[in-house]
């Protein structure tokens, strides 16, 4: 008796609570370890930094930018993609060699950054449709090329709504994913009004697509304390809820909360509240000098247990 009745409240436990409801899981601890490179031209190479065999690593060469490469005043290419990383030390044979050398290594490309030439690097579309058409060509042969994995979305000035800039980048990563370009993408935005209400934008029609959220906490002002950290960290997750939000450092020390005051105290904490969905770092270029201690001491937090 007693069991048909738990048959019964099982029954209807699941009628009413059926198992392919699309409930997401809360992300949970991760040992992704991310790094920006190539965009300062001060040779650094993928070699030079220590790799810990037990992290999963991203390097995102920085930047794929849709100008001309050729004229002193860049100008936008609606979408045509160009190589503006320092291609001579990060090269598609260097792409290959530090994969092949380490398993774990996965090596992505980002997209736009702040500025090309002496000005802006503006999203500049000219329609949905000719931008996308554009950009998954011209992208798909620098990834092939260069052998890479994923895409980083990290466009900061805007001369387009956040709904066509939603509907492109959406589309971009849809279609690579789609056609096999990419195994990956993340987004890269900082807490500014403009860039915010695009990338929300993107995030509540695409999110689904979108892998990690490399959230720049370094573009806060230089001197965050660990517990207004914790504070922004918790506000941007739930901006992008469901996401899997990184915390990042910037190792020039110019903003944000430091390794020196507190950055890995607040990813220890994370971490015990199972919120550490990894770390990155911009940039490797700026870490050179320092001997990439605070990218050891990083993935030696994220390599134990997690």
């Amino acid at each position: 008796m007693e069991f048909s009745k738990l048959l019964i409240s099982l029954f209807i436990f699941q009628v009413f609570f059926p198992c392919h409801m699309s409930i997401q899981a809360a992300p949970a601890n991760s040992d992704l370890f991310r790094e920006y490179i190539g965009a300062e031209f001060n040779n650094v190479k993928f070699s030079d930094v220590p790799i810990n065999s037990n992290v999963e690593f991203h390097f995102i060469l920085s930047f794929a930018i849709d100008y001309d490469s050729t004229t002193g005043s860049p100008s936008p290419t609606n979408g045509k993609f160009n190589v503006f990383w320092d291609s001579d030390n990060l090269s598609p044979s260097q792409v290959s060699s530090i994969k092949s050398t380490h398993s774990n290594v996965k090596v992505a490309l980002s997209l736009g950054g702040d500025s090309v030439g002496d000005g802006y690097a503006y999203f500049d579309p000219s329609s949905v449709d000719s931008w996308v058409s554009n950009a998954v060509s011209s992208l798909t042969n620098i990834i092939q090329e260069y052998h890479l994995d994923g895409i980083d979305i990290d466009y900061e000035h805007f001369n387009a709504d956040p709904d066509t800039f939603s509907e492109c980048i959406g589309k971009l990563i849809k279609t690579l994913k789609n056609n096999g370009v990419i195994s990956f993408a993340s987004i890269a935005p900082f807490d500014d009004d403009d860039v915010q209400s695009h990338y929300k934008a993107l995030w509540k029609s695409y999110g689904d697509l979108i892998d990690y959220v490399n959230f720049q906490f370094y573009a806060y002002d230089q001197g965050t304390t660990v517990s207004q950290f914790m504070n922004y960290f918790n506000t941007q997750s739930s901006n992008y809820n469901g996401g899997k939000v990184l915390a990042s450092f910037i190792s020039d020390g110019s903003g944000g909360l430091t390794p020196e005051n507190g950055f890995f105290t607040a990813c220890s904490r994370l971490k015990s509240e199972n919120k550490l969905h990894g770390i990155f770092v911009w940039s490797a270029d700026d870490s050179k000098r320092n001997g990439f201690r605070y990218e050891k001491q990083s993935q030696a937090l994220l390599a134990i247990s997690h």
